[in-house]
């Protein structure tokens, strides 16, 4: 079972290392019912843009390093993961954290330079 958004753009959140609520991080609005609500658009831009360079400076270097060990595919845990990439065990959760808070940042960024706007709800 996983948390999923809809709306403008679509996904799902990662297990265990992404909240529900993980948009906020870039400045945009919400509402909570079951789910939360989530709306963006250009007035949003800059609080998105410095929530993605943020990301990146949290991953120290490292999002390549993850991004290209996620496109092979397939299961894995810390210990993977940490050797894959090069860190310390005790580093990698965080590091997906930023990780995907940064891919759901694109996601949105995306969003908004394509359609003006971003509206997409994610479950809790």
């Amino acid at each position: 079972m996983g948390r999923y958004y809809r709306g403008d753009i679509e996904g799902k959140f990662a297990f265990a290392v992404q909240s529900s609520c993980d948009a906020s991080f870039f400045g945009i609005d919400e509402c909570e019912p079951h789910y939360i609500e989530y709306y963006a658009d250009e007035d949003h831009m800059k609080g998105i843009d410095e929530g993605l360079k943020e990301c990146v400076r949290q991953m120290k270097g490292n999002y390549k390093k993850i991004k290209k060990f996620f496109k092979l595919g397939g299961g894995y845990n810390d210990e993977i993961l940490s050797e894959a990439i090069g860190v310390e065990v005790e580093e990698v959760k965080e590091l997906l954290e930023w990780y995907f808070r940064y891919e759901l940042g694109k996601q949105i960024l995306d969003c908004v330079k394509k359609n003006g706007y971003c509206s997409f709800e994610a479950e809790l």
